[in-house]
């Protein structure tokens, strides 16, 4: 049992690595049966990861009492399915985007109770924190994809 959990991991991770390697569309690479589970899950980890980073940014910003996990959440919720409303039916990307960005500030601004700097700072601070964490991932899998290409590929072929 574990050793298909270990196959499909394996496959996978083989599967990403063509991804990364631009060895065709990621989106044939998934099996046309999970593609709305893909989506979703996806959809699922990104507000997450975008809660815990407003969260972060919340608490240095503006503190404890004010940043709450749940407002974080809250943000990262409506502001995904506001910007991605507006990309579908605003046909002008640059006025979409402007929208999206006074929509994302002023979720911050209320529900974190400050003014439109505070609500700023928190949202530069968010994008920093992210690209830190995006860096920090990206050493940690290339790493692992050194790893897994140099010493684990035996396994695969044997």
């Amino acid at each position: 049992m574990t050793l298909a959990y270990l196959l499909r991991f394996m496959t996978l991770f083989l599967s990403l690595s063509a991804v990364a390697k631009k060895e065709g569309p990621w989106w044939d690479i998934i099996p046309e049966e999970l593609r709305l589970i893909f989506s979703l899950t996806l959809f699922f980890v990104n507000l997450l990861v975008l809660a815990i980073v407003l969260y972060l940014a919340g608490l240095v910003v503006v503190g404890g009492k004010r940043a709450l996990l749940s407002d974080a959440f809250i943000i990262s919720l409506l502001g995904t399915i506001l910007s991605t409303l507006f990309f579908m039916f605003i046909p002008y990307r640059l006025l979409a985007l402007t929208l999206c960005m006074i929509v994302w500030l002023l979720l911050i601004k209320r529900l974190y109770e400050t003014g439109w700097f505070g609500a700023m700072a928190v949202g530069i601070l968010a994008i920093i924190i992210f690209l830190a964490i995006t860096i920090l991932l990206a050493l940690l899998f290339g790493i692992l994809y050194v790893i897994f290409e140099r010493f684990l590929s035996f396994l695969i072929l044997t």
